[in-house]
């Protein structure tokens, strides 16, 4: 389903934006309603997203071998209502999302870096990696709800 890197980053690009949609509907449902669970279950939803995304930035700018610049700007991204969609395009139109998954490599390699191999290794077993990457957003999002929404509770 994910055979390159760009298809990943596309699809949690536009998971991210339409999370933005649940979240601010969410908010417009509580302003008109006052039922305040609209807003427990879309910020969560987009909580939960906005942490795969921000994993999934990480992972392909590894992957891909991105500048720090371009990688902050994508993390970025996310905070920024739907910024998450012309980053990507960005990225893609500066080549930035080409490409595979690099799934080998050699020591001799003139760009070797020192996560390559560990990061080959899950590449090679996807099912690893996303679950590794699924337990890992979820355990941090369980942080988060025990430490509460930004700006406390109202």
């Amino acid at each position: 389903m994910f055979a390159a890197p760009l298809r990943l980053f596309r699809t949690l690009a536009i998971a991210e934006a339409v999370s933005w949609t649940l979240l601010i509907a969410a908010l417009i449902v509580r302003g008109l309603t006052g039922w305040a669970p609209a807003v427990t279950i879309g910020g969560g939803i987009h909580g939960f997203v906005f942490l795969s995304y921000g994993a999934t930035v990480v992972l392909v700018a590894l992957n891909n071998r991105w500048k720090p610049g371009p990688t902050a700007l994508a993390l970025i991204s996310a905070i920024v209502p739907y910024a998450t969609i012309p980053a990507e395009v960005w990225l893609h139109r500066r080549g930035l999302l080409a490409g595979s998954w690099r799934i080998d490599v050699s020591a001799r390699d003139e760009d070797a870096r020192w996560y390559d191999r560990p990061l080959a290794w899950f590449l090679r077993r996807p099912a690893v990696l996303f679950g590794g990457l699924a337990v890992a957003v979820a355990v941090v999002f369980a942080v988060l709800l025990v430490v509460g929404p930004p700006g406390g509770k109202a």
